[in-house]
């Protein structure tokens, strides 16, 4: 079987020190993936972009010098990854359908630092609400953290494939600052 590499971009929660956030699980990821030469990685890279930026700019940016030629957007799920505009930035900029930037697919993993309040899978309003609205209308889908390269292989594929079949949902307004609090609500 031939391996189909795929231009993925990896939306997480950074932090603000080197303690806070999931940087170790992306750094993780990029070995992965690279080593088992499944995807290429267009995301942007730590530090790259001004915080001083205005919040135009910095989507724009993201847009276009990273997301531009990214076919599949990965968001990994932490604790707090809900909470950041970045975040919820770089879903909504993946998935709108432009000239220069056709929409991306969108897959979530759940990684180990996420807290589960019970046995269920995931609490759908401690993830991204962008992404959750659309594994509620069956453009993307969530999964849980692995090592296996064969497994994001074909979770990847899937996303890739899934954006050519269905139509994602764009429709909730930006973050226009970091959240707070233990959920997110309409």
């Amino acid at each position: 079987m031939t391996t189909k590499v795929h231009k993925i971009f990896i939306s997480y929660h950074h932090g603000e020190t080197p303690y806070e956030g999931d940087k170790q699980y992306r750094e993780r990821l990029e070995k992965i993936l690279s080593t088992s030469g499944i995807a290429i990685n267009y995301s942007v890279p730590y530090n790259a972009i001004s915080s001083d930026l205005m919040t135009e700019t910095v989507r724009q940016k993201i847009r276009d010098e990273y997301l531009r030629d990214a076919t599949v957007t990965l968001v990994l799920i932490g604790k707090d990854t809900w909470k950041r505009k970045h975040v919820d930035w770089e879903i909504g900029s993946s998935i709108r359908d432009t000239q220069l930037n056709p929409h991306a697919g969108l897959l979530g993993i759940i990684l180990p630092t996420y807290i589960r309040t019970d046995f269920t899978k995931y609490n759908s309003h401690t993830i991204p609400p962008r992404l959750y609205d659309n594994i509620q209308c069956g453009y993307a889908k969530i999964y849980n953290w692995t090592d296996n390269p064969i497994s994001l292989q074909n979770w990847i594929h899937d996303s890739f494939t899934m954006r050519s079949s269905t139509i994602p949902n764009n429709s909730r307004s930006y973050f226009g600052k970091n959240r707070s609090g233990d959920t997110w609500t309409d």
